[in-house]
């Protein structure tokens, strides 16, 4: 099989943001054309001023930034992933792929997604995959869809492990930017009594539906189209927020109206060069109860200052 490359097309002042957000769908790097400032860094790192005319032709208003999905992974998934995060941060895009239309890729790429074992409690079990063994674990059911959220991304299992830990009996849960609602549903698996899920892409919510369906934990979820501040309501026991370090830093305004002095609030998807930026933008009144890492990637734990 080949692999895939994503184009993601955006006005040259949202290179550097759009950038964070396409590094978070592969551990092994981007790649990102930029000529808005072509003479100035030239100069810079060469020291001549003649630059090839191909370069000067290049189209100085856009940022392009290449994506190169491996066969084993879910390309549909980064493009689903890449759309909600843009469309979050009002980032106008366009995005092309090349070698496999997305839809094919996906059902190609279900030969390789395996059961995962995370924790020591769960087990991501994909709908299509028979040949598994539990092995004592909970096994969550899962069909991502185009939804983000298959287990196989880092800023996902440490959410994950984060739920094993904090998850207790009768919790009540709120997941911002469910995805494919595989935070939701281990929560309810673990014991929780409810959980709510929020996204602003409804394809990802019908899909945190259908998951619950499929793990009989529907009845005990509820799955929400829109934004977190003008949906949700009430206090919850676990909030997660498996999202970049941009939309969490613009989630910190309003998250405080869930919480009360014993919510635990699970923040993933921060990669560590935005670490400092996330700490010094949360809201005085939280510290941090716990940091979970991994190949680059910060799960932060927080409660409110009592």
């Amino acid at each position: 099989m080949d692999w895939t490359e994503i184009i993601v097309e955006v006005n040259a002042p949202d290179t550097d943001k759009a950038g964070d957000i396409a590094q978070m769908t592969v551990p092994y790097g981007i790649y990102i054309e930029d000529y808005s400032n072509l003479e100035q860094e030239v100069m810079e790192i060469a020291r001549i001023d003649l630059i090839d005319e191909e370069l000067l032709q290049q189209d100085r208003t856009k940022g392009r930034i290449h994506i190169y999905i491996s066969p084993t992974d879910n390309p549909a998934e980064a493009v689903a992933f890449l759309k909600e995060r843009l469309e979050a941060e009002n980032i106008p895009y366009n995005i092309n792929t090349e070698k496999c239309d997305v839809e094919g890729c996906l059902e190609n790429w279900k030969k390789y997604f395996n059961p995962i074992k995370i924790g020591e409690k769960l087990l991501i079990r994909p709908v299509w995959r028979d040949d598994y063994e539990p092995e004592g674990r909970i096994v969550l059911n899962l069909e991502p869809g185009v939804a983000f959220g298959t287990g196989t991304h880092e800023t996902t299992r440490l959410c994950l492990e984060a739920l094993e830990k904090y998850t207790f009996k009768g919790a009540r849960m709120l997941d911002v930017g469910c995805g494919s609602g595989i935070l939701s549903v281990a929560a309810l698996l673990l014991g929780a009594d409810s959980a709510t899920g929020i996204d602003i892409d409804e394809l990802a919510v019908k899909a945190s539906v259908e998951n619950a369906q499929r793990n009989n934990v529907q009845d005990r979820y509820k799955g929400i189209h829109g934004n977190l501040a003008d949906k949700a309501s009430g206090i919850y026991d676990i909030i997660t927020a498996n999202i970049v370090a941009d939309a969490i830093l613009m989630l910190s305004g309003d998250i405080e109206k869930f919480m009360d002095d014993k919510t635990v609030y699970i923040m993933s998807g921060i990669i560590d060069t935005r670490l400092d930026d996330v700490l010094g933008g949360l809201p005085q009144s939280l510290e941090i109860i716990g940091q979970l890492e991994d190949k680059g990637w910060i799960c932060l734990i927080a409660k409110k200052k009592v």
